[in-house]
């Protein structure tokens, strides 16, 4: 079940809305929340539900196992739970990328192993990682292990953030989830966030997805005109995809008494690479700065050790992403990105002209989209074919003339203006004259939420949806 669909806009949610705010405490409303959260992943995914649960059980009993032992011994109790969570995420996720790279390895020998296919759990990526946080924690002493299961299990199922994020660490909720106040002023400005999420998936995410999809899914040999179409709606698509989700998530959360940190922040007017990756996905880009770069060394070290780490760190984000040898170069590359930034091209960019320093970090965004995108290593050749204008002009395939409407046109524009325009001097200025208009207008706030809201509906109903980008993750 996916936000931005019927089942769960018409059924999901009239059904969930009155069980949570007619339950008088908070502990009612986190056995509703608990109960939805479960049938929410449950609708679509019946039996990976006991994937979730044993995660759920196995790292709150490793928890208080890791407080009750020794410190001397603790390590060894956490990297063996560590070790649990990364073999599951493995097996479901890896295991069929890891036999098919040694069935090539086996073919010159004449020989091969069965490849299981095994399907993928959906948000697996994204519960693991909460779930390790939470243990890592623990060990750390940041807090003390929680004693109700129900806590844990809310923490790590919690339907808003469940399959696609933000990635949200325990000590962030822990306390919300015992005390925590909802009120209506609190449920409207979440309804505001959630409606605007919706319409960045629906209107824009899903409608540029038509261009995306013809110039890499339907086009063998992609123009110039061809594959920078797609590429720059892919741009667009992959950004407001995933914001949107977010925004839809921490809309919820405002609603039931929860914060959820934010994910975005206006990535696309970063000046450099470094820069990006402090506003794109910036609970994954925390995430993997606070349990994986520092514990490595972070730049403590010398600078070779500090080019390490950032190799590994990327490359181990690319995986995460999907597990495929094009995730792998899309994260090489963006640690490469890192690291020259680090050696010297960093100081260097800041004393370029702001357009010049922005042109350099957003078309070195988007060739690394290329991989992101791309279905294997021949797939993401043809394209970069097609941008460097190997493969002609064009546009010369009447698939990419049909994906042209004039509404998917205008839906890319608005994409790439709500996401480029609002700059100065790189920095994304506090307020934009349309915000400050609505806030000093509450009708016209209202209007304008309303009538997004209804043209997202519209579209649900029509049936052009897609599912969310980052649920294969």
């Amino acid at each position: 079940m996916v936000f931005s669909s019927i089942p769960f806009l018409f059924y999901f949610l009239p059904l969930f809305i009155p069980f949570h705010y007619f339950a008088r405490t908070v502990p009612a409303r986190n056995a509703v929340l608990l109960a939805f959260s479960l049938l929410f992943y449950a609708w679509g995914e019946p039996w990976f539900v006991l994937v979730m649960l044993g995660s759920i059980v196995g790292n709150w009993q490793a928890a208080l196992l890791i407080e009750e032992t020794p410190r001397e011994r603790r390590k060894w109790v956490t990297g063996f739970a560590i070790a649990a969570n990364l073999l599951v995420l493995g097996i479901f996720k890896y295991a069929d990328f890891a036999l098919i790279n040694l069935n090539r390895v086996l073919a010159h020998m004449g020989k091969s192993v069965p490849v299981p296919e095994i399907e993928l759990p959906l948000g697996i990526s994204f519960f693991t990682f909460h779930s390790m946080s939470y243990i890592i924690d623990v060990h750390r002493g940041s807090f003390r292990a929680a004693r109700k299961l129900t806590n844990i299990a809310l923490y790590i199922s919690m339907f808003p953030q469940l399959v696609a994020g933000p990635i949200v660490r325990y000590k962030t909720v822990a306390r919300q989830i015992e005390r925590r106040r909802t009120t209506w002023g609190r449920v409207g400005a979440g309804a505001r966030i959630f409606v605007i999420g919706l319409a960045q998936k629906v209107l824009i995410a899903d409608e540029v997805a038509r261009i995306a999809d013809a110039a890499f899914d339907k086009i063998a040999h992609p123009t110039l005109i061809d594959a920078w179409l797609g590429l720059s709606a892919y741009t667009v698509q992959i950004y407001f995809d995933f914001a949107g989700y977010s925004n839809m998530a921490i809309g919820f959360a405002v609603a039931f008494g929860f914060t959820f940190p934010r994910n975005f922040r206006l990535p696309y007017t970063s000046r450099s690479i470094t820069e990006f990756w402090r506003r794109w996905h910036m609970s994954l880009s925390t995430w993997f700065r606070d349990y994986l770069y520092i514990p490595l060394g972070g730049n403590r070290g010398s600078a070779f050790q500090t080019y390490r780490n950032l190799g590994t760190v990327f490359i181990l984000c690319g995986l995460w992403h999907g597990a495929s040898w094009t995730f792998v170069i899309w994260g090489a590359y963006h640690g490469a990105l890192l690291i020259v930034e680090r050696a010297g091209l960093g100081a260097w960019l800041k004393t370029w002209p702001d357009k010049l320093a922005w042109t350099y970090a957003l078309l070195a965004a988007m060739f690394g989209w290329v991989w992101f995108r791309a279905a294997d290593l021949s797939h993401a050749r043809r394209m970069f074919g097609g941008l460097f204008g190997m493969n002609g002009v064009g546009p010369a395939d009447v698939r990419m003339d049909l994906s042209l409407h004039p509404i998917t046109i205008g839906a890319l524009l608005l994409g790439a203006a709500l996401a480029l325009l609002p700059r100065s001097n790189g920095v994304p200025p506090r307020n934009d004259t349309i915000s400050r208009a609505l806030r000093h207008s509450a009708a016209a706030d209202i209007a304008f939420v309303t009538l997004i809201a209804a043209l997202s509906v519209l579209a649900i109903s029509s049936g052009t949806f897609s599912p969310f980008l980052y649920f294969r993750f």
